[in-house]
């Protein structure tokens, strides 16, 4: 039983060093995994893993929906108070996030313009709400100027937030056969709702309708196992799908 507990630790480590080496990190990680293999496999798994993982991604997501429907303006009222007392970047950087929850791009872009021109400039959760900001503004090649080097140096960080709003970059600066390219590698790697979704919206608006309809077939068969709870994390693509889908039949019919 020894051996085998032993064994099992360091198969542990051994995949977190495969994490570590195929995501970029530290070198030091490596010397930290296989020095103290159960004690370095469980902080890498917290530090680094998790906080990139889908679970913790769609857990944040249902905390922060329950919350907004509530009272929508609260973390905007919260984040501002605690930035007027303490004007840091991490205050600005949750007042951006804040802002750009209750679609205001324009407020977000601003306070992540700010954390750009500080000590903040190249961190990642800067640099890829900036991005948002930056689409959601139709600031398309701002956008880029954020998200590709983000991508290149920090691969393991969002990669499917990521790789979706660079395909969505990259449609509004008129680089069509990049973004569908960027689209199916998403769809490819992640096969999400998101992902397929953001694809369809953009096959409806070029005029891709047999590819648009196709995903849309599988969409619905994903939404129609969905809860309440589910349905409500993806309304906002949910909807800019509903819509992409009525202009472009519009469109057809007209």
């Amino acid at each position: 039983m020894p051996f085998a507990g032993i064994g099992l630790h360091v198969i542990l480590a051994v995949l977190c060093a495969i994490h570590a080496v195929r995501t970029r990190q530290n070198t030091y990680w490596l010397f930290i995994l296989f020095a103290f293999p159960l004690l370095g496999s469980l902080v890498y798994l917290f530090a680094v893993y998790l906080p990139n993982s889908r679970f913790e991604r769609g857990a944040m997501k249902a905390v922060s929906a329950a919350a907004r429907a509530i009272d929508p303006m609260r973390e905007v009222r919260e984040a501002k108070a605690a930035f007027e007392d303490t004007p840091t970047a991490q205050n600005q950087m949750r007042l951006a996030a804040a802002l750009l929850d209750v679609n205001d791009p324009q407020g977000a872009a601003q306070q992540y313009e700010q954390c750009l021109r500080g000590p903040f400039a190249n961190d990642a959760e800067v640099r890829l709400g900036a991005g948002r900001a930056y689409v959601e503004c139709q600031r398309w090649a701002d956008a880029l100027r954020q998200l590709e080097p983000l991508r290149a140096e920090r691969p393991e960080y969002y990669p499917e937030a990521v790789s979706l709003l660079i395909a969505r970059a990259l449609t509004g600066t008129g680089r069509a056969a990049e973004a569908r390219s960027e689209f199916e590698s998403a769809v490819d790697k992640f096969g999400t709702y998101e992902a397929k979704a953001e694809y369809a919206i953009w096959a409806y608006a070029t005029g891709d309708t047999s590819t648009a309809e196709r995903l849309h077939a599988e969409l619905e068969k994903i939404s129609s196992r969905w809860g309440p709870q589910t349905r409500e994390l993806n309304d906002p693509v949910f909807r800019r799908l509903n819509a992409a889908r009525a202009l472009a039949t519009k469109k057809n019919t007209g």
